[in-house]
């Protein structure tokens, strides 16, 4: 999924009736998971226990730090068929380092491992283990071994692929917000086109990369690890199949954490959580505008909201008709700022690109909205693997009126995200692969361990009402919300009174009693716009293109 809920009475009411029964959806195969499938990954992890993991010298990945090492675990392509066609995925780990980042006299007890997931679909953990170099993070590198990997799919785990990556970039690109009947005729021609690009590339297998999977995948790669239980932190989309984790395996489970919450309910994977978030990057975009409209004086981009809002679409209207670079048109433009409905630090950045490009100098807007064409192969195999595993998941509507009903009643009072979420999802109406029917996410009272929550109350990604909705269907668990902020991914972050409560849990498996808050992290100042405080690595540890 791609953008927390729109806080007007009119959004809640459009969200309302979208949340029927989407019409015109394709059946959906019988329920999972089968008894086949727990079988098979009974054997394989079994099989991955005794096989272990090599670990040595990173060759593949360039510039890595010594202390990072890479391997691989093998799990089967389809798990009804254990026996049958393997793929490896990529695996690293930088092993707990056993100092105590404020007494370098004390040597810290290891723990074990912590896997992680950085979301997506499509995300790449590879480079998790960096995550300790950081000083948010050396108390728990002190204690755990950090372990990164490739999802099937991702990387070069047994890599998906739809398109020629040479043509992923098409730019520029219109945005329309609210498109013409012969702009949507091409976009459906073009999503049709995509999924049957996914087929023809990935073969008879592309139906097996799905969440079921990527949680069954999860036990074989603890069962390689030789840990009897899973410590596991899951981030955006990482907490959907982390939630299929305790539901399939809630007895493998030791410590779990769920950063920013994907609503797991059944009815929501995942037509409407898209829904959803695109109503809901529309709140985090009008927080956007509000912050550049208090330093009118740095941007001069207006100082109200509908001013910044017309400054924006005066940009937009200019880059549809003469593309800055001959490369950023207002597909572009929107894709720049969707960016910084992610990550507020992005603020000071998109802004003086705006400001500047209103001003007659093109050149930030180009190298901050400009297509990385040298990334277009990585970029191209994670939509590849976002589109089959969210297809594959769920039933979708596939008749296309049904999506232009939705969208077309979400755009009245949420353009901003709503229609290119949408062409995004597109190629699941004519999806060409079986679906699976979405697993009830549920455990009892007694049969999960305490498993951690954390949510932004206004994440526009991954929307609060489904940390609620995760809270409510694992038992025991407990959630820690930040208050009135709205980044996504809040773990290791700026605040120092989440990461108090992450320490707390990981180090110590402690917890508050069911819910807590934290007040919001630091708004960015203007004068940050070159953003000299952000390292490399944290832009790095942030994933790709935003996703769920």
């Amino acid at each position: 999924m791609r953008a927390a809920a729109l806080y007007s009475a009119a959004g809640s009411l459009l969200l309302t009736a979208l949340a029927l029964a989407p019409a015109g959806s394709a059946p959906a195969a019988p329920a999972a998971p089968g008894a086949a499938e727990q079988q098979g990954t009974a054997v394989a992890a079994a099989r991955a226990r005794a096989a272990g993991i090599a670990f040595g010298k990173c060759s593949d990945i360039k510039d890595m730090p010594g202390a990072m090492q890479c391997g691989t675990v093998s799990v089967p392509l389809d798990y009804a068929r254990p026996g049958g066609r393997q793929i490896k995925l990529t695996v690293t780990r930088v092993a707990a380092t056993h100092k105590d980042p404020h007494n370098s006299k004390l040597r810290v007890r290891r723990q074990g491992a912590l896997v992680y997931n950085p979301g997506g679909p499509g995300g790449d953990g590879q480079y998790f283990p960096l995550v300790g170099l950081l000083p948010e993070w050396k108390r728990i590198a002190s204690a755990y071994d950090l372990i990164g990997y490739s999802p099937r799919g991702v990387g070069r785990s047994a890599p998906l692929s739809c398109e020629d990556p040479g043509r992923f970039f098409k730019a520029p690109s219109q945005a329309p917000t609210h498109p013409s009947e012969s702009y949507k005729q091409e976009r459906i021609a073009q999503a049709k086109a995509y999924a049957q690009g996914c087929a023809r590339r990935s073969g008879s297998g592309l139906g097996q990369f799905n969440s079921l999977n990527n949680a069954r995948d999860l036990d074989v790669l603890r069962a390689a690890l030789g840990e009897p239980k899973l410590t596991f932190m899951g981030a955006s989309y990482g907490t959907y199949f982390g939630a299929l984790y305790a539901t399939l395996f809630p007895s493998h489970v030791r410590r779990m954490v769920f950063d920013s919450a994907v609503d797991p309910a059944p009815e929501q994977i995942w037509y409407r959580n898209n829904l959803d978030q695109s109503a809901a990057f529309e709140s985090r975009w009008t927080d956007f505008r509000q912050w550049i409209a208090r330093h009118d004086d740095v941007y001069g981009l207006g100082r109200t909201v509908a001013t910044v809002q017309h400054s924006y679409t005066k940009a937009s209207a200019q880059l549809a008709a003469q593309p800055a670079g001959g490369k950023v048109g207002p597909a572009e433009l929107q894709a720049a700022f969707l960016s910084a409905g992610y990550y507020d630090d992005y603020w000071p950045r998109r802004a003086q690109a705006l400001s500047a490009y209103l001003k007659g100098d093109p050149k930030p807007l180009v190298e901050q909205a400009g297509p990385a064409t040298e990334a277009a192969a990585e970029a191209e195999n994670s939509n590849a693997v976002y589109t089959a595993v969210e297809c594959n998941d769920a039933a979708w509507p596939t008749d296309f009126k049904v999506w232009d009903r939705d969208n077309t009643r979400l755009a009245r009072v949420a353009p901003f995200e709503t229609w290119d979420n949408a062409w995004m999802n597109l190629p699941c109406a004519y999806w060409p692969a079986p679906r699976q029917q979405p697993l009830d996410v549920r455990t009892g009272p007694g049969e999960l361990p305490t498993t951690l929550i954390l949510a932004a109350e206004r994440d526009a990604a991954t929307p609060y009402d489904g940390a609620l909705e995760m809270q409510r269907r694992l038992s025991g668990s407990v959630l820690v919300t930040e208050r009135d902020a709205g980044t996504h991914g809040i773990a290791g972050g700026p605040n120092k009174c989440v990461n108090g409560y992450l320490d707390a849990y990981l180090l110590e498996g402690r917890t508050p009693d069911r819910r807590a808050s934290c007040a919001p992290h630091t708004e960015p100042e203007p004068s940050s716009a070159d953003r000299a405080h952000q390292t490399p690595l944290k832009d790095s540890l942030k994933g790709k293109a935003p996703r769920g």
